[in-house]
């Protein structure tokens, strides 16, 4: 189709202008007759198109029936984006929409000079774009006249309610006219939009063009398992295999994408950070450098990347993981938009398979899951890419054909070839030596237990760490070093046996030729750690019993192992047995030792009498003194008790003396 009927005629020139054939289905569902002076509640999937989409369906009500519009006294129209980028990204949209029709679009965002948007909004303007605290300001400040406004347009509701502006977006509202259309464009729709658009919005009309939970067709997912410190590697060798015009990498936090920018930065990528931290100039800046193929990879926090739409966007990286569906299907929303093909990797550390599996599930998304791409895998793409360079097939021309020649007279065919390959891939990072990832985990029925990890680990070659006990050795740091020192895996580390002076640790047998071939012959694994193989499996003294797994009280105070270290353990003795019980074997005993106390009914008392009478006939006899007659009378004199205060004022009083007071 090349032409649009049912649009305004100046639109549909912008649409044949902008090469557009057809409609998206919510830009048709928009469009209906019926809904031409209707309010809108419209939930559509990222990326189909939803900002051309209000631009369509505010031209009735703007233009009248008009091809352009007549000098602006006041603005007709608001259109409210939860993030600065997204309401550049709008304006910019609508610019070339009406572009046809002499429309005036002045935005009002956060970090821009407001003085600016004061003398544009002046000298007037038939749209204003802008985000919902600075649209507050000018509104309070009397530079944004509202008495006028015909349409109010809420793109990305769902986000700006998520970031806390709904106190703004209901000042905005209820400073504009009644009698108004009300258009709200969300990717999903909460309760909490509900509510908003049952409040301000008038009988309004449902559009829903798909679920919101169906995967976007012309989005590959795949979903790569690596080890938790392998992650940046992983993401370097996504980035290589691919070599995407755009790329964006996701992270949960500014910390992160400062980190990996700096990173990503020093292995020779082009890269931009996209944070909240940064300004509204660096923010502009560095969507530019992206736009214009200065720079080809953004590291973004999520909501700083909200809404931006790149056209050359191809891959995007979920560097953390999403914390819901909803953040998932926003996130790889940015690549596969308007027909273009896309892929979203998700990077996967293996305790996170499952939940990972879930949110999939959640969002009705399915990923391919597999290994990150290897060296091998890297290497082997970029021969391809080689090999499809269109400079290859394109014809010699007449200025080139005399130094080709005298190329080819001083050096031979496959030297040229190899130097070309050389300076291709010297302007690219080299990819990096991941670790083996672990089989996929089979899930295991309920009640099912999980094997330990040693049962099936035999024939494993013992290695002594020269750190032990006295160096605080201890398998949470011990571990690590190992894997990243030997190119190993933990589940190849069986048994770890810290002693006081070295720790002796057990590797699979199929690891050690690699392991041997990273650590090197000097054994250096880590600074001063030095690591040597043994021949035979260790004994680890009694000072440094600790090891990998603490083994059970039975095992470790065994007779093998050794008695208690709180003391030996006492023999058992049936207490309820009278005289013929098992005697203990740490004392002498004798079946006369019961009945020694002469007491009526010893035979039939319990454990605890016995042995009570047992303690009081060991007790040496105490004899009590006699107390002094001093009256002479028969009578023996009590010794009053004192209180504590008594005690005290005598002691007082007998300091008191011998200080002569």
């Amino acid at each position: 189709m090349t032409e649009f009927e049912h649009v305004v005629g100046a639109l549909s020139q912008a649409l044949n202008k902008r090469e557009y054939t057809e409609l998206t289905p919510v830009q048709e569902a928009v469009l209906a007759p019926e809904l031409q002076d209707a309010d809108m509640l419209v939930s559509a999937q990222t990326g189909s198109g939803k900002t051309v989409a209000f631009g369509l369906a505010l031209a009735p009500t703007l233009l009248e029936g008009k091809d352009r519009f007549e000098r602006a006294k006041q603005p007709l129209a608001l259109a409210i984006a939860p993030t600065r980028e997204l309401a550049l990204q709008v304006k910019r949209e609508l610019e070339w929409l009406y572009a046809m029709t002499g429309a005036s679009i002045a935005s009002c965002v956060g970090g821009m000079d407001m003085r600016t948007e004061r003398r544009n909004l002046s000298q007037g303007a038939h749209i204003v774009v802008g985000t919902p605290g600075r649209l507050c300001d000018h509104i309070k400040r009397g530079s944004l006249d509202m008495t006028g406004m015909k349409a109010i347009v809420l793109d990305e509701a769902d986000e700006m309610l998520d970031l806390g502006f709904r106190d703004d977006l209901e000042f905005i509202l209820d400073a504009a006219p009644a009698e108004r259309r009300t258009l709200m464009f969300s990717a999903t729709v909460p309760r909490t939009i509900a509510t908003l658009a049952k409040r301000y919005q008038r009988d309004a009309v449902r559009i829903t063009t798909t679920s919101d939970q169906k995967q976007h067709l012309d989005i590959q997912y795949r979903a790569f398992t690596v080890a938790a410190n392998d992650r940046e590697n992983a993401i370097i060798n996504v980035l290589r295999f691919y070599e995407a015009k755009n790329a964006i990498v996701f992270c949960n936090t500014r910390a992160t994408v400062n980190h990996m920018t700096a990173r990503f930065s020093n292995r020779g990528f082009s890269v931009v950070a996209l944070s909240g931290e940064l300004s509204q100039n660096e923010r502009t800046h560095a969507l530019q450098a992206m736009r214009d193929g200065r720079a080809r990879v953004c590291i973004a926090t999520d909501v700083a990347a909200r809404g931006i739409d790149l056209p050359n966007l191809e891959l995007v990286i979920h560097a953390d993981l999403p914390k819901n569906r909803e953040s998932l299907l926003h996130r790889s929303g940015r690549t596969g938009r308007a027909g273009r093909k896309g892929v979203s990797v998700l990077i996967v550390p293996y305790n996170a398979r499952r939940r990972t599996e879930r949110l999939l599930d959640s969002a009705s998304v399915k990923a391919d899951w597999a290994k990150p791409p290897s060296v091998e895998d890297v290497l082997a793409r970029d021969n391809e890419r080689i090999m499809e360079d269109p400079t290859l097939s394109a014809p010699i021309e007449a200025e080139e054909q005399g130094f080709v020649e005298e190329l080819l007279s001083r050096h031979s065919p496959e030297q040229v070839a190899a130097a070309f390959a050389r300076i291709y891939r010297a302007g690219h990072s080299a990819p990096e030596e991941l670790m083996d990832a672990p089989p996929p985990r089979e899930g295991r029925e309920r009640g099912e237990r999980k094997q330990s990890r040693r049962e099936d680990f035999t024939g494993g070659v013992w290695f002594s760490v020269s750190v032990g006990r006295k160096h605080n050795a201890e398998p949470r740091w011990l571990l690590p070093m190992l894997c990243r020192a030997g190119d190993i895996t933990k589940t190849q580390i069986g048994a770890i046996k810290i002693d006081q002076e070295e720790t002796y640790v057990e590797l699979a047998p199929d690891c050690i030729d690699r392991f041997l071939a990273a650590v090197g012959p000097g054994g250096k694994v880590e600074k001063n750690v030095l690591i040597k193989k043994l021949d035979k499996k260790p004994v680890v003294s009694q000072e440094g019993r600790g090891q990998r797994g603490r083994p059970s009280s039975r095992d470790r105070y065994s007779k093998e192992g050794g008695d208690k270290p709180y003391g030996k353990k006492k023999p058992y003795r049936d207490r309820n047995a009278g005289g013929g019980g098992k005697p203990r074997e740490d004392r002498d005993y004798t079946p006369e030792a019961d009945k020694a106390p002469s007491e009526a009914g010893f035979e039939n008392k319990t454990g605890y009498a016995r042995r009570r009478l047992d303690r009081e006939a060991d007790k040496p006899v105490q004899r009590k003194k006699k107390k002094t007659d001093l009256a002479g009378d028969g009578v023996t004199p009590l010794k009053s008790k004192l209180s504590p205060a008594q005690k005290k004022r005598k002691k007082l009083k007998k300091q008191m003396r011998k200080q002569g007071k």
